[in-house]
This record gives C-alpha cells, sequence and structure tokens, in this order.
C-alpha cells in the first residue's frame, strides 16, 4: 500500500509538460469512491476518465518536446496525413494519451474555447530524424526520407537520487523505413532538451537591477534589548519638535521620533514568533525525552548504589518500574491541570449545584405528595 491514497486533485492534474518521471503514482489503482467523485466533478477540462492499472504505461518513452507521426487514417482524411510531424505538447499517464500541439478542436462552442487534441500513445511513432537510402536499380540520386521508430528499447532504469526523477536510455531497435546500414544497430534517441527560458527586456514599470541590489535596511540607533545602552528619554519640546520639523538637525532624536524608526516586528521577534513551528516543537520533544532520560539515570543511581541483596539488572529492573510508574503520575497530573485550566473545577462545582438542587426539588415533591381515598388502598402497618 502507498504511504498516501491517490485523490481526485491528482487524477485532475495528470495531463503534465513535464518529460520526466518523478514518481510511479499513476499507476496506482483507482477505487470506486473516488470514480464516482470524478464523473460528479464540476471542473469541466479536468480528465475525468482512466484507463485499468494493467493496461498503463509505467515508462513513457514518447513525453512532451518529441517529434512524431500519427498512425492510422481518419475516415475521409487526407492521404498523406500519416507523413505529418507533431510535437508532443503533454500527455496524461493516467489515460494514455498524448496531447500535440498545432491540432485543436472546439470544447464549448458558446464560449468559443479551444483545447489541444489527444490520441492514443500506441498510434504514436518517434521521428529519428531524415536520412539518405541507399540507390536502388534504376535510381540516380539517393532519397531523403524521414525515418521513425516502429520498435523502441530501453536501457534498465535508475534512480538519480540528485535530480530526484528516474533516468532511462532510449534507442529503435526497428525503423520505418529500414536503414540498411544499420539495420542491426540501437539507434539512441535523445530525450528533448528543455528550452532556456528568454525573458523580456526590461520596461520603465520594472524595477532596475542596481535598485533591487540596494541596501536599504538601517539597524535601529539602539539596542533592542535591556541589556544595550538605552537613549534618554526627550522631553516634550524635543519630541514635538523631532516629530513635526524634520529639519530640526539639533535633536539626538530625530533619527527616532522624526519617522525614520525602525519597524515594530524586530523589537516582538519573540511574540510574533509562532510558537508551533516545526523548530520549536522539536526543540521542546528533544527536551522532554532529555529530562526523561536524566530521570532514568537517577533512579538507576540511586537503585545500583543500595542493591540490598538483588543483581545489578534486577535493580536496573526496579528502577526502570519506579521510572515508569513516575512518568505515568506525572501525564495524571497533566492531564489535571489541563483540566483545571479549561475550567474544569468549575464545571464540576455547577453540576454537582445543579444535582443537589433537583435533588432538593425531588424531595420537596415526595413530601408534599397526597394521594386521593381510592378502593382498594392499603396503608402500612409501620405507618
Amino acid at each position: 500500500m502507498p504511504l498516501h491514497r491517490l485523490t481526485k486533485q491528482e487524477i485532475h492534474r495528470a495531463i503534465t509538460r513535464s518529460p520526466w518521471t518523478t514518481s510511479f503514482r499513476h499507476l496506482l489503482p483507482v477505487s470506486k469512491i473516488l470514480k464516482d467523485r470524478l464523473q460528479v466533478s464540476s471542473l469541466e477540462n479536468a480528465s475525468k476518465k482512466v484507463v485499468p492499472v494493467k493496461d498503463r504505461i509505467k515508462y513513457w518513452n514518447i513525453v512532451p518536446g518529441d517529434q512524431i507521426r500519427l498512425l492510422g487514417r481518419r475516415r475521409g482524411g487526407r492521404s498523406d496525413e500519416n507523413e505529418v510531424l507533431h510535437e508532443v505538447v503533454a500527455v496524461n499517464k493516467f489515460r494514455n494519451r498524448v496531447y500535440v500541439r498545432g491540432m485543436r478542436h472546439d470544447v464549448s462552442p458558446d464560449a468559443g474555447q479551444r483545447k489541444d487534441k489527444n490520441y492514443h500513445y500506441s498510434r504514436c511513432q518517434l521521428f529519428l530524424g531524415e536520412h539518405e537510402l541507399p540507390l536502388k536499380a534504376g535510381e540516380t540520386e539517393r532519397k531523403v526520407v524521414p525515418v521513425f521508430a516502429q520498435r523502441i528499447g530501453t536501457s534498465h532504469p535508475v534512480w538519480n537520487s540528485f535530480l530526484r526523477r528516474w533516468q532511462w536510455e532510449r534507442f529503435a531497435s526497428k525503423t520505418v523505413p529500414v536503414l540498411p546500414e544499420r539495420r542491426h544497430e540501437h539507434i539512441l534517441i535523445p530525450w528533448p532538451k528543455s528550452q532556456p527560458t528568454i525573458h523580456a527586456d526590461a520596461t520603465p514599470y520594472d524595477t532596475p537591477e542596481e535598485q533591487v541590489l540596494k541596501v536599504t535596511y538601517k539597524p535601529p540607533p539602539f539596542s533592542p534589548t535591556l541589556r544595550g545602552l538605552q537613549p534618554r528619554v526627550p522631553t516634550e519640546t524635543e519630541y514635538l519638535r523631532a516629530l513635526y520639523n524634520s529639519t530640526y538637525k539639533n535633536s539626538a532624536y530625530k533619527t527616532f521620533f522624526a519617522g525614520t524608526q525602525p519597524p515594530v516586528e524586530q523589537f516582538l521577534y519573540k511574540e510574533l514568533s509562532n510558537p508551533h513551528s516545526r523548530a520549536k516543537k522539536m526543540k521542546r520533544w528533544q527536551e522532554v525525552h532529555r529530562a526523561k532520560r536524566v530521570l532514568l539515570n537517577e533512579y538507576i543511581e540511586e537503585e545500583v548504589k543500595d542493591l540490598k541483596g538483588r543483581t545489578r539488572g534486577e535493580a536496573r529492573a526496579e528502577a526502570a518500574f519506579r521510572w515508569r510508574q513516575r512518568l505515568e503520575e506525572d501525564k495524571k497530573e497533566g492531564r489535571k491541570i489541563n483540566w483545571i485550566k479549561k475550567g474544569g473545577e468549575e464545571k464540576l462545582a455547577r453540576k454537582i449545584k445543579m444535582r443537589k438542587k433537583k435533588e432538593e426539588k425531588q424531595r420537596s415533591r415526595l413530601a408534599s405528595l397526597t394521594l386521593k381515598e381510592e378502593p382498594n388502598q392499603v396503608i402500612p402497618k409501620e405507618l
């Protein structure tokens, strides 16, 4: 079983433009509940269909960036349709579908949306380039024809721990048309290279590089802690003069009271920091376990110091028993403290008061109870 189950969002985001295989989560089974949730999804363009697990492809050799041709001609299509090259822009590993560039169909005629067409993985043949074929009888010039991979082989996949992805080599073991000089040779098929990001030229709306690299932070004029030198409290005149007159240079408090004081957050970094951050939780957990270990060592030293006819192993076992009892008592005490902090005592007192009030009310009802005289009534002799 996988550590995390397959989610609806993963199937909706199954269309990827990355050529690399980073995991095999596309091979996980889709439960019946998840299939029902996919059918009622509100996303129109999201992927809802999935193929059975046994039919899904584990190692994809046709990835975004490759050039392919489509096998099989549509009814009424062109005769040269199989010779047209298409670029793969995305793949859907849950449906074994390949999306090609330039071929689109309308998704919603009213809204005017268009979507890339997709075809099954089995209809795609990788383009290996153009090669010259040897001369045949009666020919005077060599023909340059496009060559495609009819059968693809791969090397053993290897996990790249640095790039966090699976890597393998792909090669064509059979081509169409057949290359006589490379008939028994495995033709290596290089993986598509990612195109470098081209940044547009800077405009007046962009921040210049020298402004980005400029250091604008100014440390406070005094230490934020009480250990450092603290400034003298200004008089009322100095404070108002520095506050309302920005050109006042004789005041030593101009840097603090003239609107250029440092942000208050840096003086409250302890109060504003998250007490439940991962590092702080880990630190508290380590301190608790360190205290438990110290307490266990103290019990062991106390028991081993006076064996009283026991062996050292028995003394250590007795110390461990006392240590576990102490931890249980501390846990109970902690629960009680938390119960008190949450208002448990007041709640218990309120319950006791209500219970007493209810009992007194019931007792008064029984005391004032009178029965009508009816036939077949018997008064006990004790009364």
